[in-house]
């Protein structure tokens, strides 16, 4: 079924955390939304909650295959190209350079790195095209999801920080090349965000506590989604390039 919308949106590691509430928000604001993500039933149960403007994409977002379908679900479920890419998709990996565990930093380098550079080059070679007619009469957005450990070193998290820190240098080069095109990429840098990535990122529980305890109340997804939509909102001359959003009492990173 083909659903026409005004804007559509492509957003990765939608199936949790900020991807999630990133992907509720642009629907609730009337976008429509490819998400992608590993779980295939949470897609499934987003697409029965949020309705037509949700489709879902299963599989790996450092697999090109998948980006392949991502881009070409904008066009075949809602008429055509993608106005907005969201390139969420990560991993983290708690530990210092010392004692971090590099038997998964292949897969941290990988999802975070390779997989956000062929997602950003995708969108970039797709937009930069399109914005010749189009600017500046409507925008097209590219927004990474970085992170405040890419912008600061970390100590218990310095090894998954230099993948952000990496991640943040694409950003950069890719603004420098493409907004003169009339596409604008976007960086977002979330403090520390309640939700899975901390146990997934192996981080303990007294760390988790002592987060809560120093710096609570901590952000949740719906935050950094609210960011997100505002970088997106603004008329098409309008570039927020970079965005910090830390809870209040977080000092540091």
């Amino acid at each position: 079924m083909s659903v026409t919308c005004t804007l559509i949106a492509i957003v990765t590691g939608a199936t949790s955390g900020i991807g999630e509430a990133t992907a509720r928000k642009f629907a609730a604001a009337g976008f429509a939304v490819v998400g992608n993500g590993r779980n295939a039933a949470k897609l499934a149960e987003l697409e029965r909650e949020i309705g037509p403007a949700f489709c879902g994409v299963a599989g790996d977002a450092a697999d090109h295959g998948v980006l392949d379908r991502l881009f070409a679900s904008a066009r075949e479920r809602f008429g055509k190209e993608a106005d907005i890419v969201v390139a969420n998709a990560g991993r983290g990996l708690g530990g210092s350079v010392k004692d971090a565990d590099l038997s998964q930093f292949d897969d941290v380098l990988r999802i975070n790195v390779s997989g956000a550079l062929a997602l950003l080059q995708k969108a970039a070679q797709q937009m930069s095209g399109a914005q010749k007619d189009r600017f500046p009469a409507a925008a097209a957005d590219i927004v990474i999801v970085g992170s405040v450990v890419g912008r600061h070193i970390s100590p218990f998290s310095a090894v998954y920080g230099a993948t952000k820190f990496a991640v943040h240098a694409l950003a950069e080069g890719l603004r420098r090349e493409v907004g003169p095109m009339g596409v604008r990429v976007s960086l977002v840098e979330p403090g520390i965000v309640e939700s899975g990535f901390q146990e997934a990122a192996g981080y303990s529980e007294e760390l988790v506590q002592k987060f809560e305890k120093q710096f609570g109340p901590l952000l949740i997804g719906g935050d950094i989604a609210n960011a997100i939509h505002y970088i997106v909102s603004q008329p098409p001359h309008v570039h927020v390039s970079d965005l910090v959003v830390r809870p209040t009492r977080q000092d540091y990173p």
